[in-house]
């Protein structure tokens, strides 16, 4: 079809060809396969204008990986099932997420962490599902070991982005992070995956509390390195990490993998003007950024509160090693404000890489070539620790 890109899959409709290159970008994972998206994706081009079409679609591929996995669990095929419930669960997940909060969405998004715990517990051996203490409740988080360490070992914290979760982070991430000899602990901070979900947590402005939490968390492992950690999150969760960074002074390094928005609140003012013109046009869902924010049904109060997520005032607080990565390219945080991030961190020891058209990567959070970005990630880790 004219105008189909890897990118634009549903040319004119951003909401949708967004919301697939986040489901795309987990192909390198086994968390997608690529002819069950083409499938989706041949089914749901004549139905652009249902809205229900991208559930129903995403929910009865999900259904048949389910089905699958199923079949082989019975008969003693763990590590197939395993395959089968990854991509039942994210299938699950890109359902869910144009359904409007309510008990359906929650029904789903149980669904999609059910089959994506399912999957990895059965395909990776050294990771476990833990509770992270916070206040008087937790945060729930997969903790991936290093492969091969003798003794403690360098851990990386990862907060999600807006749109993401803690299942989705400990594969793109944790897998290769592995591999270097560290451990990860992905964690669903407050207003992500799980833990807006099933937990009805909301998105805070003072994310150095869940920083702490989960610092609190690895410190007291045995197989955890104290004065090795790492704090990094992605998207939205590239705000995360610069505050938790700025005030959580434990951690080793930092790093945005993906700036924020510079200045969130007009941001969103601007998000919600095209919104009102063609709910199509942009990224995000009328609904979404108001459910993280607590502030359903009141865009106003979303608005409002986003005011408080600013790092102007908090960047230059930042004293540890930190690394920006942003795409050249970026339709969801426009590259300014990964220069204006870089220019204001206070950090003698900081860097700004720029992914470019040619080399890939150029897209949010490298999401077209993702693996790029957590290579450079890890290899900046691994110089800086042991600098």
């Amino acid at each position: 079809m004219s105008g189909v890109t890897w990118i634009d899959t549903f040319p004119g409709n951003q909401l949708w060809s967004n919301a697939l290159l986040v489901t795309k970008g987990m192909a390198p994972y086994n968390a997608v396969a690529m002819g069950e998206i083409d499938l989706v994706c041949e089914r749901l081009r004549p139905q652009q204008t249902k809205a229900e079409a991208w559930r129903d679609e995403w929910a009865r591929m999900g259904a048949q990986c389910e089905k699958s996995g199923d079949a082989a669990a019975a008969a003693g095929n763990q590590m197939t099932a395993g395959n089968y419930y990854l991509r039942a669960g994210m299938y699950y997940f890109t359902a869910e997420r144009f359904i409007y909060p309510g008990a359906e969405k929650r029904a789903m998004g149980q669904k999609a962490i059910e089959m994506q715990q399912a999957g990895l517990l059965r395909r990776y051996a050294n990771l476990e599902r833990v509770e992270v203490p916070f206040g008087n409740a937790s945060l729930p988080a997969c903790f991936m070991k290093a492969e091969g360490a003798k003794g403690p070992a360098p851990t990386v914290v990862v907060f999600d982005g807006m749109d993401n979760c803690k299942e989705m982070s400990i594969l793109f991430n944790g897998l290769e992070f592995a591999k270097r000899g560290f451990n990860t602990l992905a964690i669903d901070g407050p207003g992500q995956g799980e833990s807006l979900r099933l937990r009805d947590l909301y998105a805070r402005h003072d994310y150095e509390v869940a920083g702490s939490a989960a610092f609190d968390y690895v410190s007291k492992r045995a197989d955890v390195d104290a004065k090795k950690v790492v704090v990094m999150g992605y998207s939205f969760g590239g705000y995360y990490s610069s505050r938790v960074a700025a005030f959580e002074r434990r951690y080793a390094a930092g790093v945005a993998f993906a700036a924020l928005h510079w200045d969130l609140h007009a941001w969103q003012k601007e998000i919600k003007r095209k919104q009102d013109e063609n709910p199509t046009a942009v990224a995000q869902s009328t609904f979404h950024f108001q459910w993280i924010m607590g502030c359903l049904g009141d865009a106003d109060a979303a608005i409002e509160k986003a005011r408080k997520f600013s790092l102007v005032d908090v960047a230059p607080q930042i004293s540890c090693p930190f690394l920006i990565l942003h795409g050249q390219d970026d339709r969801v945080v426009p590259l300014p404000s990964a220069h204006k991030l870089y220019d204001a961190v206070g950090s003698r020891q900081k860097h700004l890489k720029l992914f470019s058209t040619e080399e890939t990567g150029a897209q949010h959070a490298q999401v077209d070539n993702r693996v790029i970005g957590v290579d450079y990630i890890a290899d900046w880790i691994a110089a800086t620790l042991n600098s």
